[in-house]
């Protein structure tokens, strides 16, 4: 019998292979939260930039590096060599970004140096704009309701 962390792996992965991604898996908020609690070796790589992380809000536990630095949201140039020093590329690596737009990028960039089980956190930290524009309202982590705390 399978585990529900291995229901969920399988599930990211047929969802990545439907999609047409260049990673592992593709889960939702609650899927990764769950994979999180339920597998100690999960590690989640938030790659928003410090202005976000401190404006905006931070998943406890999660690993920092910014893919784009702000202002201006420039390529972090040191982005593949923070990864590499400090996130095991043996082990399951969930991404995540604002709305899943950068997390996506870098799930794609680890895996093509060989973190062969890079997952992407669709939705993101704070989701998609609802009817006034406003995200972490509709789809995301703190619509979902996880944990997080304010930066």
């Amino acid at each position: 019998m399978k585990t529900i962390t291995e229901e969920l792996f399988e599930t990211a992965q047929r969802r990545a292979q439907e999609l047409g991604l260049p990673y592992k898996g593709a889960l939702l908020p609650m899927e990764a939260y769950r994979i999180l609690q339920e597998n100690m070796q999960a590690q989640l790589v938030d790659v928003r930039s410090r202005a976000e992380l401190d404006w905006v809000g931070r998943i406890p536990g999660a690993t920092e590096i910014e893919l784009r630095t702000y202002p201006g949201m420039q390529p972090n140039p040191s982005f593949l060599d923070q990864l590499t020093n400090q996130i095991d590329k043996s082990l399951p690596v969930l991404f995540v970004c604002r709305s899943g737009a950068r997390s996506n990028q870098a799930a794609a960039m680890a895996n093509e140096i060989g973190f062969s089980d890079s997952y992407n956190i669709l939705e993101g930290f704070e989701g998609d704009k609802d009817e006034h524009g406003h995200r972490g309202k509709i789809s995301g982590w703190k619509a979902a309701g996880l944990p997080w705390e304010q930066g």
